[in-house]
């Protein structure tokens, strides 16, 4: 029997209050979007990087509009220990991987509602979808964080925050036009009336794209991409300590694919395309007591993902369909006693339901699962902070789990050196899919994992200069896998022909993370990283798929005394394997990308980039082609 953790908590925070010195705010909301030194993520409230124990990376508004770039996956690149594998070009499917995590063992969120498409086989999400649009911000925590944000949590987290309401009016849009036929538009406006601050905004993007299946293999249709997309946040302050938080946020995307026609049933172009729409809603009631020392977060979040496979050349039905729902409800309290001793603690209860259908009767299946967690954090010395944490989560298939995290941060040298380190447990539900699917199988038990890091960040030059290195481990158990049944004889497979799922992979991931970040004077900044990723099966010994073991970015950018800023990025990216059996090689590749960007008075800047300057030819997924030379031309403007 489920146990609603909830509302015996969280209904006394809600009638009784005292006075405060400022209104109430969610964590994420109280964070200004370009503020690139601090992290909500990594514990759920607004707390300096230097003082934080994990492995963290903040990608702030003012880098967002630098670079240019109209994808998260092409912002996550550059981040160390993150990289991800896309089927073809803007659009495609794409999954994203920390320190060599499966892509389905990352949490994904916007606005830190959680994005997992319960009707996936692997319960992941899919990033390709997910334009820059109206982002303000993207933090990225690396290891095991299951405590602090349950299922999934196996590899890291990534949160994407949109922009947030504001007290004066702003606006902001944008519009760009480039090669393939490429258009875009964004906008969004904020403000305050009264009591009401708000943020809206809107985005589109059409493209012509390229062929999914490489045009150097033969490809030769264009798959394009469409996108329409809505955000929208409200604050609404009943008193100084009370106030509603609600949030939304819409995409509806068309692509075309690829695939395997008849009579050859080989990869190669097809007029087969999918929809997807997604909604994301978010409402929330925030209470200030004790003077600011105790902030309460009582809250109702729903996520809807709905594909649609369709082929125009077998008629107007879908071939396949496929809906996820995620309904949560969700507590969650900060109670800072003092500057040296700080709690977060909380309870969600989860329903993820799905329905597919494949041209017979819909497939339905739904599950719960209860969860409750604390957190302290301390700082005894100066310059010391130490946090650590306990959740338990009650599932309905397979019962109980309990995962513990520890880390540590200090600063010392007068700040010019941090030392940190971390111990996190995460887990992962088996998903829908693999429990109730025709493919199911109720006796699976979660996935599990141990991650180990340990970083140093030395400062030098008065700060001008940043260098940091990481060395970190996982280790995965139980890891879920299909099993094929045909002319298998194993008691799993009895009453199942066409297979079935099991707890049968062990892996290893274990590596370094360099980084190094120079400002040498105000108009030069220059960073750098390095990863190296050891990523194996461990039964197998065998190297896991789509994971290089070496991956180098670097962005240098420079203002001119005129206003002119301009900026390059490289990427690389070494070889990796395309399959388990370590049989099918990914050649690695080298990416260059120019931009610039210059001012037209106070509110207008014009912009351009040249992407893929020398044209590399790559693929990051077998037989699937990627993005060669393009260049975009825009305009930007802000009130």
């Amino acid at each position: 029997m489920r146990k609603i953790f909830v509302l015996p908590v969280a209904a006394p925070l809600l009638i009784v209050a005292a006075p405060a010195l400022a209104q109430s705010r969610s964590p994420d909301l109280a964070v200004p979007p370009e503020a690139s030194d601090i992290v909500v993520t990594a514990s759920r409230t607004p707390r300096a990087i230097a003082a934080t124990g994990e492995s963290v990376t903040v990608i702030g508004l003012a880098e967002i509009e630098t670079r240019q770039s109209n994808t998260v996956v092409d912002l996550l690149r550059t981040v160390p220990g993150v990289t991800f594998a896309r089927n073809g070009g803007i659009g495609g499917t794409a999954s994203v991987f920390i320190r060599g995590a499966e892509s389905d063992q990352t949490v994904a969120l916007i606005d830190g509602i959680r994005l997992n498409d319960p009707a996936s086989p692997g319960g992941g999400f899919n990033f390709g979808n997910l334009l820059t649009g109206n982002i303000a911000r993207i933090e990225v925590v690396r290891g095991s964080q299951s405590v602090i944000w349950g299922s999934q949590a196996i590899g890291g987290v990534v949160n994407m925050i949109t922009r947030p309401p504001t007290d004066a009016f702003e606006l902001n849009a944008r519009a760009e036009g480039g090669w393939r036929d490429t258009w875009q538009a964004v906008a969004n406006v904020s403000g305050r009336v009264g009591p009401v601050a708000a943020s809206f905004g809107g985005g589109w993007l059409t493209s012509d794209g390229i062929s999914a299946f490489s045009e150097a293999r033969g490809g030769v249709e264009r798959d394009g991409f469409e996108q329409r997309g809505a955000n929208a946040k409200l604050l609404i302050d009943l008193s100084e300590t009370v106030a509603i938080d609600l949030r939304g946020f819409y995409a509806r995307s068309d692509i075309d694919l690829d695939g395997f026609p008849p009579p050859a049933f080989a990869f190669a172009d097809t007029r087969e395309m999918t929809e997807t729409e997604e909604l994301v809603g978010y409402a929330g009631v925030n209470a200030v007591f004790f003077d600011g020392r105790f902030r309460n977060r009582l809250a109702i979040t729903y996520t809807d993902t709905d594909r649609a496979n369709r082929d125009p050349s077998a008629g107007p039905a879908p071939l396949f369909t496929a809906s996820g729902r995620n309904e949560r409800i969700e507590y969650q309290g900060i109670f800072t006693a003092s500057d040296a001793l700080e709690a977060v603690f909380g309870a969600e209860s989860e329903t993820s339901r799905l329905r597919t259908a494949n041209g017979g009767p819909a497939t339905r299946a739904s599950v719960g699962i209860d969860s409750i967690y604390g957190q302290l954090s301390a700082a005894p010395l100066a310059g010391l902070r130490l946090t650590g944490g306990v959740r338990h989560d009650d599932h309905q298939a397979f019962g109980g789990n309990t995962t513990v995290a520890v880390n540590g941060a200090w600063t010392f040298g007068g700040g010019a050196t941090t030392v940190r380190a971390s111990y996190g447990e995460g887990f992962k539900a088996p998903t829908l899919f693999q429990l109730f699917s025709d493919f199911g199988n109720r006796t699976l038990a979660p996935e599990t994992s141990e991650s180990y890091d340990l970083g140093i960040v030395q400062r030098l030059a008065g700060g001008r200069m940043e260098l940091g290195m990481t060395l970190f481990r996982r280790d995965a158990n139980n890891l879920i896998d299909f099993i094929s049944c045909f002319q298998n004889s194993a008691p799993i497979c009895t009453g199942r022909p066409f297979g079935t799922y099991d707890n049968v992979r062990r892996t290893r991931a274990e590596g370094l993370e360099a980084t190094v970040a120079m400002t040498p004077v105000d108009a030069l900044t220059l960073r750098a990283q390095y990863s190296y990723l050891d990523a194996e099966n461990r039964d197998s010994g065998r190297l896991l798929a789509r994971r290089p073991r070496h991956s180098v970015s670097a962005l240098i950018d420079y203002r001119w005394p005129f206003g002119l800023e301009t900026g390059a990025s490289l990427i690389h990216v070494g070889d990796s394997f395309e399959n388990a059996a370590n049989t099918v090689r990914l050649d690695g590749y080298v990416l260059a990308d120019l931009r610039a960007s210059y001012p037209i008075g106070k509110a207008m800047e014009l912009y351009g980039r040249i992407e893929n300057l020398f044209d590399a030819g790559y693929e990051t997924v077998f037989r699937y082609g990627a993005p060669g030379r393009a260049g975009h031309l825009g305009v930007r403007l802000r009130l």
